[in-house]
């Protein structure tokens, strides 16, 4: 954790971040990269039994059920310090994208142990939800001072400009990942999948994810003018108006910092330091 430096993460993407935001932004993802190195790296990860009890606790004690174990104690905490002040829009979508990403570990587990590979198309919709970047932008919302009702969040654009940031974060991470992921023969990567489509050498591969994402940084600037033109259309009114182009203007940023964050963590440059021994066994903090 010292290496992934989640507050270099989280300052980065909200810059203008509280003390006190800050600090549960950055809990919320140390706690993330927890889950991700036990199911990336771990045993649940290999066993869709294991894995898939595992997720239905975290999620069922997202959903208000009794915590047991360490793990499951800080989600608790996190939800309710998090979700207590929020409108019921916007905790229904926070549910939905953090539910969503813990129960994409389990669909990695099947296919690993169906010794399945994702095609490139499944495997973007599939890094929609597993790189975990939906919950932040959920989270973004409160550190911006707005709450979006759900006829903003269904705005065509609105959903092309998160999409198209989810994406972009998705594929620099799977770029950065790659030479340690690699290392623990984990195929859920885009640049591994280039690899394997394409036959091509790693660099060939790494190339065409650099391309891959130049053209999904085109589609975040689409995304923007199309969502300022839909809100004319639709003649959204000067409060909701004013949230969606807090979006707008802070959502660029926040794929800068993200870029930014993967060239600076150790987590990424630093691949040689992968901690293969923890493949061993379950992590104490996930234990009852």
């Amino acid at each position: 954790m010292i290496r992934t430096r989640p507050e270099l993460w989280i300052s980065l993407i909200f810059p203008e971040a509280s003390q006190h935001h800050l600090d549960l932004f950055c809990q919320w993802l140390f706690w993330a990269f927890l889950v991700d190195d036990e199911f990336d790296d771990g045993p649940a990860g290999r066993d869709p039994l294991m894995c898939e009890a595992a997720i239905t606790r975290l999620v069922d004690v997202f959903d208000g059920a009794e915590p047991r174990g360490p793990m499951e104690q800080a989600l608790a905490g996190l939800r309710e310090r998090t979700c207590r002040d929020r409108s019921p829009q916007w905790n229904r979508q926070f549910r939905r994208d953090t539910a969503a990403w813990l129960w994409t570990y389990y669909a990695e587990a099947v296919e690993r142990a169906a010794g399945q590979v994702p095609s490139r198309a499944d495997f973007v919709k599939h890094r929609r939800d597993s790189v975990a970047m939906q919950p932040f932008l959920d989270l973004h919302e409160i550190t911006a001072g707005i709450d979006l009702p759900d006829s903003a969040r269904s705005l065509p654009a609105y959903i092309a400009l998160r999409n198209a940031v989810t994406d972009h974060s998705g594929l620099c991470n799977d770029i950065c990942s790659f030479e340690k992921e690699a290392a623990l023969g984990y195929e859920h990567n885009a640049v591994r999948l280039i690899q394997r489509d394409r036959g091509s050498t790693l660099q060939e591969a790494v190339d065409e994810a650099g391309i891959q994402l130049a053209r999904i940084a085109e589609r975040v600037v689409r995304a923007e003018k199309e969502l300022i033109e839909e809100i004319d259309a639709a003649g959204i009114g000067s409060t909701t108006r004013a949230a969606l182009e807090r979006c707008v203007q802070d959502y660029r940023g926040l794929v800068r910092g993200d870029f930014d964050y993967h060239a600076r963590a150790e987590r990424y440059t630093r691949p040689d330091l992968v901690e293969l021994d923890a493949r061993n066994s379950m992590s104490r903090y996930f234990a009852a």
